[in-house]
Formats: C-alpha cells, structure tokens, sequence
C-alpha cells in the first residue's frame, strides 16, 4: 500500500513514478512476483490496513517512530527528513509555537500529529487542527492560498513542492532528523520482514539507492525562489504564445512537449529575440552551423527555432547509447545538446575509468566537471570542455520541467487513483 504524492506514487508521463513506487518495483522484480499498488482513502485508512494485517506492506514514506514501532514492523531506514512547521512569506514568520498566530493543521495520526502531542507537553498551549480527509501535500497547497495559517510538512516533501508552491516557508524545525522505512504487520512470519531486509541491503551496498534518492531529489537540492516565482510568472506571459508549437513539433517526434520547452525556457526565457555573445540565437539558441544542418532559414523565428531545436534533441536523444533507459538517456541527451555528443562521450569515459557507472546520470553529472581539468581532459579524445555547464543545464531543465508537468496537470479534471494492491504471496 502507498500514498499518491510526489514523494512516493504518482502517474508520469511515462507511466508510474515515484520513489517508493520504484523501490517496491525493484523488490517484486526481486521476489519473482507482480507488483500491483492500494490507495487508501484516507491516511488513517492506510495505518489501520497495518494494523489489522489486511496488507503485507506500507511503502508510503512512513516516519519510524517510538509509538509506530509498539505497533508495526519496521523495515530498514532508507532515507531521513526533518519535521518542519511551514507558513506562507505573505504572513509574518513565527519564531516559536508561542507565535502562531492562526490554524496549525496537520493530517489525523500522522507523524506530524504525534510529535505535536509530545511537543505539548512543554507548550502547554500548543494547539491544532487534525484533518482526516486530506494529505500533507494538500495542506501544504491550503498554506499556500492563506486558507490555513500553518502546517507540519516532513523536508524531503516540502522540497519537492516549494518549486511549486512558492510561496511556502519554512518557519523552524519541529524535529531532529527522523528515519523513513517501509511498515509491515506483526506477525509470527518473518519471511517476509527478512527479505525487505535483505532487499535494503542489498540497494544500499549497489549504490542502488543512491541512484533513486538522485532521480528524485538531485536536482531540487539549490531551490531558487526567485528565479521560480519568474519562471511561475513567464509560463503565464510567455509560454501561452509558444506552447502550441512546442506541442506540434513535440508530437512529431514522439516527445513530451513540456521537455522541449523546458529547454527552451533554460535556452532563452522563451525570448525569440534572444542573442547571446557567442552568436547562438533565437528561443532555443541555435548555434548557425546547427540552424544550417536543421535547413532552419530564420533562427529568430520561434516556430523554426522551436521546430529545430525540437529535432536536434530528438536526433541527440536517438544517439545515445541503448543500454541508457529512461529516464537516464533523456538527461544525458540534454547533456549532449548542451556540452556537445562527443564530450558526454569523454565523460561517459571518465565514469567508465573512475569505476562508476557510465549510463546513469547520477555518475556522469560527477565526471562532467572533470573535463576542465587537465588532468583528465588530456586523457580524452576531444579534450577540454567547461563540464560544469551541462550539469547545472540538466538539473535546471529537469526542475523546470516538474513545474511544466505540475501546471499542466492541474489544468486538466482528477482522474481517480487505480485502486492497486503490492501482492506479496503469503508462502514467502
């Protein structure tokens, strides 16, 4: 069973997302068996399925804490967070409870919840609201339009939604860092508790582990809100006289448009008119000799920019090596657009010599920046290269693109989550 938010479940574009989606499908690839997903109504629904054992396990980034474990098992911690109390900027930052001034409200039987009621015990006038029908990332959005004053959010969810609701703050800590974990019943059966073990340990010492954290988290580490809040700002001003083109050409190629024109948006700010010093131009800032190479005439003409540029990456994005999958071989092809194939290629070969892996991501984006040394640049084919640049290039799009898809989705009427379910068979 798992929760639908950005931290743990959701539908991407291409398919089921998610950290602990990811993880739990590693774990039923491990065990030989099917995975399938429970949505609970409700949080409180999702403990009591714990505890009366009508699941076989909680992947829903759970908190580890004293009263959980009198009652639920506890598989290894794979991740920490910190508690944190979160307020909108347009209100005055509190300093302590004692300074709230308005409605705390958290999610009934939460972490958040339990370590409000041991808070209590010092600030005897700590008070709060418990919801029972909504999840911490819909609080966080009703912070974020003043309906409630204050929430407790955990930090790695708080990070992710910040980029969008950008308003949100937060005030201070409410916790030391706390442990994420899967929960199972217990039960007098510890197969199936030995095996996640086994799993974790198996992920942590691969570098497994590392590599999903990254893909979910690596490229929201340097949160800027202001360049957000323009970008936020942009998307309504900028984009409405674009994104039809992008949407066109997108389609062509068998791309999502909202990839493209996060490009775009990192090339130019979505500026037609935009030149740089070193004579690229145009809304994806194309240099001549690839605007010559495209038949693109008019590179300050956005629908031949956006139909260019659309198509290199698409002929960058058929270039990289197949063993890349998705979504590795999208980062490294906007690598490529930016630093060039062949020095991604050198940088794939730094990996290679430094004994990581060269088609993941997580591994190249360290190399990168070694192609400005000298050290390392002469042992490559096509020598020096500013290997910074694709870096900060790639996590950049990548963050823009979450907003687009963020945006985009809440245009369009909720569909109702697939009612699944993890099936762990009971023989284990």
């Amino acid at each position: 069973m798992t929760r639908n938010s950005p931290t743990t479940y959701y539908e991407d574009v291409d398919g089921p997302a998610g950290m602990e989606y990811e993880m739990a499908k590693m774990f039923a690839n491990e065990l030989g068996v099917e995975l399938t997903l429970m949505i609970p109504d409700s949080f409180n629904d999702l403990l009591d399925s714990i505890s009366n054992n009508t699941i076989h396990i909680a992947a829903a980034g759970l908190t580890r804490t004293k009263d959980r474990e009198k009652i639920f098992r506890f598989g290894p911690a794979y991740q920490e967070i910190t508690e944190q109390l979160v307020y909108n900027s347009a209100n005055r930052r509190p300093r302590s409870f004692s300074k709230l001034d308005g409605t705390l409200e958290v999610v009934t039987k939460s972490s958040h919840e339990e370590r409000l009621i041991y808070l209590q015990e010092t600030n005897p006038d700590l008070s709060w609201k418990s919801n029972s029908e909504l999840e911490s990332e819909e609080l966080l959005q009703m912070v974020s339009d003043n309906i409630i004053e204050y929430t407790i959010a955990d930090s790695n969810e708080l990070s992710l939604n910040q980029r969008f609701l950008i308003n949100l703050r937060v005030a201070f800590d409410i916790s030391k860092p706390q442990s994420l974990a899967w929960a199972m019943p217990k039960t007098d059966d510890n197969s199936l508790y030995l095996a996640v073990q086994k799993f974790f340990t198996k992920i942590k010492n691969n570098g497994e582990l590392t590599r999903i954290i990254e893909r979910n988290y690596g490229h929201v580490e340097n949160f800027d809100y202001v360049g957000t809040k323009i970008f936020m700002r942009h998307i309504e001003t900028r984009l409405p006289a674009f994104q039809s083109m992008y949407e066109a050409e997108a389609t062509k190629q068998e791309l999502d448009w909202r990839i493209t024109a996060a490009m775009g948006y990192q090339e130019s700010h979505w500026d037609p008119d935009a030149v740089s010093p070193t004579g690229v131009r145009g809304i994806m800032m194309l240099t001549r000799k690839t605007a010559k190479d495209l038949k693109v005439k008019n590179r300050l003409d956005p629908e031949s920019s956006i139909s260019g540029g659309t198509r290199y990456y698409k002929q960058t994005l058929d270039r990289i090596d197949e063993e890349i999958l998705i979504p590795d071989r999208y980062w490294m092809a906007m690598a490529a657009y930016n630093v060039g194939f062949y020095h991604l290629q050198d940088a794939r070969e730094i990996t290679r010599k430094l004994g990581k892996n060269p088609n993941r991501w997580i591994d190249v984006k360290e190399a990168l920046p070694l192609l400005a040394k000298k050290k390392w640049y002469k042992q490559t084919r096509y020598g020096y290269a500013r290997g910074w640049e694709p870096v900060r290039y790639v996590e950049n799009i990548r963050s823009y693109y979450d907003i687009l898809k963020w945006v985009d989705d809440s245009k369009l009427s909720t569909t109702p989550a697939p009612e699944e379910f993890l099936i762990i068979p009971n023989s284990l």
